[in-house]
């Protein structure tokens, strides 16, 4: 997410922001801990029997771990199935063929190879970490982790991490709140939210015009203003067919499968009785014209307006060329290419540890006094070197500090 900030009472200044998980190639930050070491959760009430029914397992996944952890540092709710009746009919359904060729597919022969999800697997090391994984790369632990950073210097200005089964749009609300707050400390007022199609929902939208923002986030390519070929009425908040009928709004509901708020708009039988185009708008069996829009119909629009705007496409070339540089550094030369602590605690801990080294060498570029020797010049990058030496070398007992922002 990318804002841009103005400090308060002085003339405008450019600050941007964007929000991304870690690094750029991958959404997710991978830890120290192995997926050779998931268990199987099971049912609370102990039938493992009916786990068994219910989701087709790989020969790994009957016997014990391949590398069983020392110690289970997991709660009874994290080693308990989390899936619900019907997503475990859905995952029975889905595994009738894993069933049959699960232990032949590629890679299935492989040391420790199995299909593990966070609805039946858990890892007993680190039970913060949560699988994930991306097209083409490998199904790891990870941690999600979500950056700010600023146009003008490329300085770090937030970072936070969270688990890996979230998704992106869901982490918005939580980081424009704290990165709110923070720049107001500082003199800053946000103005500007930019971010990529993964932060995008109805829900993000309206929240940040609630908080005075505009935001540039891509719409995602399913978002749809209604059927094609309707026309939308503001003012009767109704649809109008391409046979020029009146398709009303009838009510407000919740999607069952993803939660966001919608409205249905539904036609009377007799309005498509004796329609042109019935067979091909209502299909075989429908009788009436019925379809559910986005309660946030009217954000969306304005985002995409936005987004398309000279201002949107500068915006869009900003966030690209100031986020990238700076994953590449940290995972390069700050020691994040993994997070090597146990817990999202420490794992923040670890990563604002790598923020402050980024920052102190960006610091250099503000310092313009020279030292009257050179034996000052080399202070501050030993400082930062010694921090990233640091980094790489965590362990858990280390992280006993905490960190206040």
């Amino acid at each position: 997410m990318t804002p841009a900030c103005r400090q308060a009472g002085r003339r405008g200044t450019s600050l941007a922001q964007y929000h991304k998980p870690y690094p750029s190639t991958f959404s997710r930050v991978g830890i120290r801990g192995s997926i050779h070491q998931c268990l199987l959760k099971v049912p609370e009430d102990e039938h493992d029997e009916h786990l068994r029914k219910v989701r087709a397992l790989s020969s790994m996944d009957k016997e014990a771990p391949h590398r069983k952890s020392k110690g289970d540092r997991s709660d009874k709710g994290q080693r308990s199935v989390t899936a619900n009746k019907k997503e475990l009919d859905v995952i029975k359904e889905r595994n009738k063929k894993w069933a049959k060729d699960q232990d032949q597919r590629p890679g299935a022969g492989n040391k420790g190879a199995k299909y593990t999800s966070n609805k039946t697997h858990y890892s007993p090391t680190d039970p913060d970490a949560r699988i994930s994984v991306k097209p083409g790369k490998a199904r790891k632990l990870n941690y999600l982790r979500e950056l700010s950073v600023d146009t003008a210097h490329h300085v770090i200005t937030d970072i936070r991490a969270y688990h890996a089964d979230g998704r992106d749009n869901q982490q918005l609300q939580d980081i424009v709140r704290r990165l709110q707050r923070r720049l107001w400390q500082q003199g800053f007022v946000f103005e500007n939210c930019v971010a990529d199609t993964g932060y995008s929902s109805g829900e993000n939208y309206a929240f940040l015009e609630s908080r005075g923002l505009k935001s540039f986030i891509p719409a995602h390519g399913t978002f749809k203003g209604g059927p094609d070929g309707f026309v939308y009425d503001q003012g009767t908040d109704s649809y109008r067919c391409p046979q020029g009928k009146t398709i009303p709004f009838t009510k407000e509901f919740r999607d069952h499968r993803t939660g966001t708020r919608k409205k249905e708009y539904r036609a009377r039988k007799h309005i498509c009785t004796g329609c042109p185009i019935r067979s091909s708008c209502l299909g075989k069996s429908a009788q009436e014209k019925k379809f559910g829009v986005t309660y946030y119909r009217a954000e969306y629009l304005r985002n995409i307006a936005r987004v398309e705007s000279p201002l949107g496409r500068y915006m869009k070339g900003k966030r690209q060329s100031t986020v990238e540089p700076v994953f590449g550094t940290l995972t390069q030369f700050m020691g994040m290419r993994k997070i090597n602590t146990i817990g999202l605690a420490q794992a923040n801990k670890v990563m604002h540890l790598s923020a402050i080294a980024y920052n102190l060498k960006k610091y250099l570029k503000f310092e313009n006094k020279r030292p009257k020797s050179g034996a000052g010049k080399l202070a501050l990058p030993l400082i930062v070197k010694i921090m990233v030496h640091y980094l790489k070398s965590l362990s858990p007992v280390h992280l006993k500090f905490r960190f206040i922002f």
